[in-house]
């Protein structure tokens, strides 16, 4: 359950060629900036503006003047930027996705309908199709002691070689209210995740979690 096709449609991204050859979500994270260079040179000037260097906007995506955005990025169409989003980088916005007020983006990719509509931080993760992260949820993308970010799954432990790996949420997740998705967690399809929630590791898909000995298979 943690290899990309059982976690993400990539037909719902701008960016499913970023997957080709790989098998863990997370393995991407470190191509997004040469990925969206790349892209973006191939974006149409008829349905993307390009405001300045490494960053292409759809002509139909909505973004407020109070936004602040870093190269390299992708807007796709129908996107919506509210007032004071601050992007730092490296990040790629799906079709009609939302990120809200204050909200803090680096490093991601957002597939889409993704919405991140109020005071979230997201770095270094991956957002899949229609997932969606309630007000003040939080991705947390380093350890307090520094160490390479592992993901755990039962009695697997799989490498990532990485000091920063936020979270990867499977297509249609629902994650509560001032929840914290801590370095390394996995989220499966179509789960819920309770408010006020510190997750960490790999949930399967299809539960709600109320805590880390209550997940309820969804009917």
């Amino acid at each position: 359950m943690l290899e990309i096709i059982d976690i993400l449609d990539i037909r719902h991204t701008i960016a499913a060629d970023i997957f080709d050859g790989k098998i863990y979500p997370w393995e991407v994270l470190e191509d997004i900036s040469t990925y969206i260079f790349q892209k973006g040179k191939s974006l149409s000037d008829f349905d993307y503006d390009s405001p300045s260097d490494g960053i292409w906007i759809a002509k139909d995506a909505i973004v407020a003047p109070t936004v602040s955005i870093t190269a390299p990025c992708i807007i796709d169409h129908g996107a919506e930027i509210r007032h004071s989003a601050f992007i730092r980088g490296n990040v790629i916005v799906g079709k009609n996705c939302v990120v809200g007020n204050s909200v803090e983006l680096k490093s991601v990719i957002l597939f889409d309908e993704v919405q991140v509509p109020h005071y979230n931080y997201v770095g270094d993760s991956i957002l899949g199709y229609r997932s969606h992260m309630g007000a003040g949820s939080i991705t947390s993308n380093v350890k307090s002691d520094k160490s390479l970010v592992s993901i755990k799954c039962e009695t697997k432990l799989i490498e990532t070689g990485r000091k920063k790996v936020g979270a990867v949420l499977g297509d249609f997740v629902e994650v509560g209210c001032n929840s914290v998705l801590n370095p390394g967690t996995v989220i499966g399809k179509n789960t819920i995740i309770y408010p006020l929630s510190s997750v960490r590791g790999v949930i399967p898909a299809n539960v709600i979690y109320k805590d880390k000995n209550t997940q309820i298979i969804k009917e």
